[in-house]
């Protein structure tokens, strides 16, 4: 009998439930003898059977015939005859051995010697003496186990390198910046697209440079520098700022998890980063474009009156008054008549040039429409003087006459109103 099977009689028999329990009743068993005794081939089955296997059974005599069935039917094991005269020597066995591919293989044995029996274990074959029958469904229900045992650890092999694919399309991928720090925020290793970003040309150089370790700290205050963590730890996705190399600002979106150790201590995090700089300076420009007059990069109508509606909030809880100052330019319609919209755009402005320049910037300076503008916006008891003194803002309007758009019209004054 197999040294396998040998030792494994006395543990399955503790470990194996009864063949009569539920679990094994009636199992549907396909086989395929290379054999050339019936009188063994129906012993095999009559065991089989008592083992509450519904057993299934072909017939062939040599290894070809074999190879056919094998090809128009699919069976869960194959009983093969050895010593056979259709196969001797270790050639034959690999041979064999292919023929059958992942289904169990099992050799029925008569009357082993010494080398027989060595050129079975040296190619891990399982096989039960013909003397010791009563051993075969332990034997069958051993090695479909096994062949169990083996798809799901194919099935693993498959989803372990499916997950690696993914993870290396991830820290391959030049949008996304993949780090990994330890459990005070020392960064252990990176790839190669949050270099980019950091403008770092080597890991090395990043790592001892070690800018990140305070921004972990203050992004999770909540985890453990050290010791067992109960719960899994995730960082939501988070905006920072994070400076390069070149003294300039990465604006990056943050999120991650936390690992651990084979202790199940915490032991740092993974993290990945999304350059969102331009992103984030595109925003700045839409809003700056939606709150801003085209024409002259004041603030437009909604910019002023959300101003004015806060002005007007703030000095109701505060009983504190503003001043609110506007201007209306003369003459405008003459320039567009005269010299052409181009040059009235140009004096408009040049008027609005000045009118920031003098604003301070506790104040808004604005374009209601046309040539209407709003100088500044400011609270205060002594707004008015904060502003400046309506003169003084016509003053300085005045002299933006000498300007090409205003050089051949010199009627064009600053009507003032303050209220």
């Amino acid at each position: 009998m197999s040294n396998i099977v040998q030792n494994e009689i006395k543990s399955d028999q503790k470990d194996t439930p009864l063949d009569n329990t539920p679990s094994h009743r009636r199992r549907p068993l396909r086989v395929v003898f290379i054999h050339s005794d019936a009188q063994a081939v129906d012993r095999c089955v009559e065991e089989l059977e008592k083992a509450q296997f519904t057993v299934s059974a072909d017939v062939v005599l040599a290894l070809a015939q074999c190879t056919e069935q094998l090809r128009s039917q699919s069976y869960d094991v194959v009983l093969a005859e050895y010593p056979s005269t259709s196969w001797n020597g270790s050639q034959a066995l690999q041979l064999l051995e292919q023929t059958v591919q992942e289904i169990p293989l099992l050799f029925l044995a008569t009357a082993l010697e010494s080398e027989s029996v060595a050129e079975l274990a040296a190619h891990d074959f399982h096989y039960v003496e013909r003397e010791d029958i009563t051993q075969l469904p332990m034997a069958v229900r051993r090695a479909l186990n096994e062949k169990e045992l083996r798809s799901e650890l194919a099935e693993a092999e498959k989803a372990l390198r499916h997950s690696k694919s993914l993870y290396r399309a991830l820290v391959d991928n030049p949008a996304y910046g993949v780090f990994r720090c330890d459990a005070k925020g020392k960064i252990l290793d990176v790839n190669l697209a949050l270099l980019t970003m950091l403008d770092y040309p080597t890991k090395e150089e990043l790592v001892a440079g070690n800018h990140w370790t305070p921004i972990f700290l203050d992004l999770c205050p909540g985890i453990p520098l050290g010791g067992h963590d109960p719960e899994t730890i995730r960082i939501e996705p988070v905006e920072i700022e994070w400076a390069r190399k070149n003294a300039t600002t990465l604006k990056a979106m943050l999120s991650g998890r936390g690992v651990r150790d084979d202790d199940g201590d915490f032991a740092g995090c993974e993290m990945i980063a999304v350059d969102i700089t331009e992103h984030r300076a595109l925003e700045e420009q839409l809003r700056s474009q939606a709150l801003s007059d085209p024409l002259t990069g004041l603030a437009n109508f909604r910019r002023l009156f959300e101003v004015l509606n806060a002005e007007i909030a703030r000095s109701k809880r505060t009983e504190r008054e503003f001043s609110l100052l506007l201007l209306d330019v003369d003459g405008l319609k003459e320039i567009n008549d005269r010299f052409g919209h181009l040059a009235g755009n140009r004096a408009l402005g040049r008027v609005a040039q000045v009118l920031a320049d003098v604003c301070r910037s506790i104040g808004t300076a604005a374009r209601q429409g046309g040539g209407r503008v709003c100088p500044g916006l400011a609270g205060g008891k002594r707004s008015r003087s904060q502003i400046g003194s309506a003169t003084d803002l016509r003053f300085s309007c005045e002299r933006c006459r000498s300007a090409n758009a205003l050089r051949q019209h010199r009627n064009c004054h600053l009507s003032q109103g303050c209220g």
